[in-house]
């Protein structure tokens, strides 16, 4: 069962983060993607590490609202977006032709992060 999104929890998390760049793409997500915005507000320890054989699973063009670890491979290129993955996930995604982006690159071409399916 799917909870509500309460903009006002996701004021108060914010406040405590730390980073300008994660503050300002929260409070741009938070109009027009408030699902990723809340996950973005989350403690950094409770953000999803995901590895890319999970990812290989997956149809289409894919958002991770955390962080891509390289164990496993990519079966078919995709463009894979996340706040950050590690340097081996990287070269692992160029290497199956597929392309990695940053979440604050992704909000500059598509702010309402259409196409893209959210994993957790």
């Amino acid at each position: 069962m799917e909870r509500k999104i309460s903009k006002t929890k996701i004021e108060k998390r914010i406040q405590r983060k730390k980073d300008p760049f994660l503050v300002e793409t929260i409070i741009k997500l938070k109009r027009t993607n408030p699902e990723v915005a809340k996950e973005l507000a989350k403690p950094k320890r409770r953000w999803p590490a995901i590895n890319l054989k999970d990812l290989s699973h997956v149809e289409g063009d894919t958002l991770v609202c955390g962080k891509i670890l390289s164990a496993g491979d990519l079966e078919s290129p995709k463009k894979i977006v996340a706040w950050s993955a590690s340097d081996r996930a990287i070269e692992k995604i160029k290497e199956s032709k597929g392309s990695f982006i940053s979440l604050q690159e992704e909000i500059k071409k598509n702010p309402e992060l259409n196409g893209l399916m959210v994993i957790r």
